[in-house]
């Protein structure tokens, strides 16, 4: 029997490329084959991200680029899944008449039966379930990400219920895997040559809350150290009331755990930190700030910010420009505020105009750039850890890799001018030159400089 060629588009954030790689870790591979070409699928598949109004629209607007291959490609069969059906399954249907079955947040481990369903009938099929699936160590996955390094998603939904954000609509509430299953999986994926391996969810401070027997996130990193093999240990979205003293000592002292910190604070205001129902206020913000340099001085800090929530003033929006030209910050993400419906947020007065919210998302990414680049001209001169990743996008002439201090997909890129490495080495490369983004440097032999605060 000819196998069904299948290819998948995975938009959003790296929560969602775990998604996607279960979907495909659940198509037998003696009846379905993975391809990259679009244009050579039988069943295409777009896993969809709906959390602010720029991601609904490149959502859609892929759906229609690959939907054109039903005329000029092979496409028999387009599949919509993840947040944009799991929130508006009823009013796509009526408008993507081209999509032939939806699924939601939670319906990867029934794509088999989903697809076979809809042959048998033929008709448009809306089969979005309830936001409760949580995948495990046992999970078919196909990583599609460098062997060397891994997303691996630790709990799905959250309990925070910030008042602009629609996550716990789509995900679901707080659910956390054990830290048995956890630890299982990432053993399997550094067997399998994985050196990075980088634990998201929606709040990895969070972990364990809503388990029964506990299990805390500072226990499980006592777990994932002990794991022969794994060089580097990243946290992305930690929420900052989550952040104890005891999981800061931890980063400080293992070697493992990298001094990089993925901390989304939002705001500075009090006023609008209240509004946004987020539990630091700017003291305690600023007090986590001070205690993780101290600790740690040689940490990377990322964050991110919403510029142009109803009823920001100038006055407020400056205080929030001031606190990051202070320099607290290596990396930042800024979002203009989306209102969304269903949030808390949504209904508030003093809705502010896109034209205002793009002038500030504007200035604060100005300022911001200038504290990336000289914390980056710091750098020059230093040895630092490099994960090699293959050959810049200009020359092949050039290896190109990533600082311990720059996450996956989101943080610049280290051009290697020197010096010869495999794809997946880390190697110790001085470095000579930076960017507001990027650095440039070269192997040398020695090895880089414990990043460890000592003590």
């Amino acid at each position: 029997m000819n196998r069904q060629k299948v290819s998948l588009v995975s938009l959003g954030c790296p929560k969602n490329l775990v998604d996607a790689e279960v979907m495909l870790g659940h198509l037998p591979p003696d009846r379905f084959e993975i391809v990259t070409d679009e244009s050579k699928a039988d069943i295409i598949i777009v896993n969809t991200c709906s959390f602010i109004k720029d991601a609904k629209e490149e959502s859609v607007e892929t759906i229609l680029e690959v939907a054109d291959y039903k005329k000029t490609g092979n496409c028999r069969l387009l599949v919509v899944t993840g947040c944009l059906p799991q929130r508006y399954r009823e009013e796509l249907a009526a408008e993507l008449t081209e999509v032939d079955l939806f699924l939601g947040t939670s319906d990867a481990p029934r794509i088999v039966e989903l697809l076979e369903a809809h042959t048998a009938g033929g008709a448009q099929l809306q089969a979005v379930g309830l936001p409760d699936y949580l995948y495990d160590h046992t999970t078919p996955r196909v990583k599609s990400s460098p062997f060397y390094s891994v997303y691996v998603k630790i709990a799905e939904g959250c309990a925070n219920h910030c008042s602009y954000c629609v996550i716990p609509q789509l995900r679901g509430g707080l659910r956390s895997r054990s830290i048995a299953s956890v630890v299982e999986e990432v053993k399997r994926l550094v067997e399998e040559g994985v050196k990075e391996v980088n634990l998201i969810a929606q709040d990895v401070t969070a972990f364990g809350a809503d388990r029964p027997e506990g299990g805390r996130l500072e226990d499980l990193l006592r777990e994932l150290v002990k794991i022969e093999g794994l060089n580097w240990l990243r946290l992305l979205y930690a929420y900052p009331d989550g952040i104890s003293d005891e999981l800061i000592e931890l980063i400080a002292a293992e070697e493992k755990i990298c001094n990089y910190l993925d901390v989304p604070i939002q705001h500075i205001d009090d006023s609008i930190l209240a509004m946004m129902n987020r539990r630091v206020d700017g003291a305690g913000v600023r007090d986590l700030l001070d205690k993780l340099r101290r600790r740690i001085p040689d940490i990377t800090l990322r964050t991110s910010f919403i510029v142009g929530f109803p009823g920001e003033t100038e006055e407020q929006f400056s205080r929030l420009l001031d606190f990051v030209s202070e320099g607290h910050f290596e990396r930042v993400g800024v979002f203009r505020y989306s209102r969304e419906e269903g949030t808390a947020a949504a209904a508030l007065d003093e809705q502010i105009p896109e034209r205002v919210k793009a002038t500030r998302y504007r200035k604060l990414m100005k300022v911001q750039s200038r504290v990336s680049f000289r914390k980056n001209r710091q750098l020059v001169g230093r040895t630092e850890p490099v994960l090699v990743e293959g050959y810049s996008e200009e020359t092949d002439l050039l290896l190109r890799g990533r600082s311990i201090r720059q996450a996956p997909d989101v943080d610049g890129q280290v051009y290697i001018t020197a010096g010869q490495a495999e794809i997946g080495d880390i190697v110790p490369l001085r470095v000579t030159d930076s960017s507001e983004y990027d650095l440039i440097g070269e192997i040398v032999e020695e090895e880089p400089p414990m990043l460890k605060k000592e003590g």
